[in-house]
């Protein structure tokens, strides 16, 4: 028999609910705990007030909602088939000729629109947030100062020192061994925050050892005619590896963001393979919050709901979605070592997740 429009309306207002409300309860749980974390990383500095500190947890809560999504799209829909299940919705539906498959059409496709969504247009929001509140966090609570930014428009590079600060700039940027090449070099130099001292033009540069290497320089000064130096030396307090810790995390570039983000920084000699990771992890989150409500419906839809056993279900229920994300984060650490090919260590817990779920309902359905 056809699902028709209504009931699969009907149905799938059913779990938006059920999911909404779920999902709210969570981020209010994550937004205490983080609001407690931060009050007590903020111990001690008078400067950090209350209104502050809510701030940074919200600029932090709509990148915990990527992370809590597949638990609130499961719960979620064992809330939706028990309510169904309860009030002999189910009952009828099936009494009408129509499969599990069929009633369960509708909150799949609900999941993968969400999904979509949730990649392609709220992530940008939560990059940008998240990038935020990491910046916050670095120069309010970690007292770091160093900023380092690499995009399409080049390396970017702030270093404060004891009156100023140094800021450099380089359009390519390549990486061999543990030296760092710069090509067309730009050093601004201050010698206070808020006054201008110097500009270094440099053919190239290397950074080696704490030391970046300049050759073929224009120095320029204000009130003082440029002066061409063949090779100097600029010390500094940035080495390969502070670079590298200081490089933007994943979670703070959107989606449209990271593959010009990935080609660019392997140009450059680096790895971007937490990078690639990420954005295929993005890739394949609509498909296990598809397979995550397919596990929810093996341990919400029974036949003979009157048998009992609901809570040996629902502590199954439970107990699956985190044996798969505990799973999900071991693969992703095989992708990180590059163990794994990192489109397989992304999207082996989401097929899995739907395979399971799929091989349950067949057996439920067609035993």
């Amino acid at each position: 028999m056809r699902l028709s429009p209504l009931l699969s309306g009907y149905i799938a207002r059913q779990f938006a609910s059920a999911f909404g409300g779920v999902l709210l309860v969570i981020l209010g749980i994550i937004l205490l705990f983080d609001l407690i974390e931060l009050i007590r990383r903020a111990a001690g500095k008078a400067e950090l007030g209350a209104g502050l500190i809510f701030v940074l947890a919200l600029l932090k809560l709509p990148q915990m909602l990527h992370t809590v999504l597949p638990f609130a799209m499961m719960i979620g829909a064992m809330i939706c088939f028990w309510r169904l299940t309860r009030s002999h919705e189910l009952v009828v539906a099936r009494s009408a000729g129509i499969s599990a498959w069929q009633f369960i059409a509708p909150v799949l496709a609900v999941s993968s629109v969400f999904g979509i969504f949730e990649i392609t247009a709220f992530n940008p929001l939560a990059a940008s947030m998240y990038g935020r509140y990491e910046r916050l966090q670095d120069e309010l609570i970690n007292a770091k100062s160093s900023a380092f930014d690499l995009s399409e428009v080049g390396l970017w590079l702030r270093e404060p020192h004891d009156q100023g600060e140094m800021v450099v700039h380089s359009q390519d940027v390549r990486q061999e061994g543990l030296t760092l090449f710069l090509k067309d070099a730009q050093f601004f130099i201050y010698d206070r925050p808020d006054r201008f001292a110097r500009r270094i033009s440099a053919e190239t540069a290397t950074l080696v050892d704490g030391v970046f290497e300049v050759h073929g320089a224009w120095v320029m000064e204000g009130g003082r005619p440029s002066s061409f130096v063949q090779a100097m030396r600029i010390n500094t307090q940035l080495t390969l590896d502070r670079i590298h810790d200081n490089f933007a995390a994943p979670e703070t570039l959107s989606f449209w963001q990271l593959p010009g983000f990935i080609r660019f920084f392997e140009r450059a000699g680096f790895t971007a393979a937490k990078h690639r990771l990420y954005l295929q992890s993005l890739l394949a989150s609509p498909v296990l919050y598809c397979g995550m409500v397919l596990l929810a419906a093996v341990f919400s839809l029974k036949p003979n709901n009157r048998s009992g056993g609901l809570g040996t279900r629902v502590a199954a229920g439970v107990a699956t979605g985190f044996a798969v994300y505990f799973f999900s984060k071991v693969v992703y650490a095989f992708g990180l070592s590059s163990t794994l090919p990192q489109a397989m260590a992304a999207w082996t817990p989401a097929v899995f997740a739907g395979l399971v779920g799929m091989a349950g309902l067949f057996h439920l359905e067609d035993g």
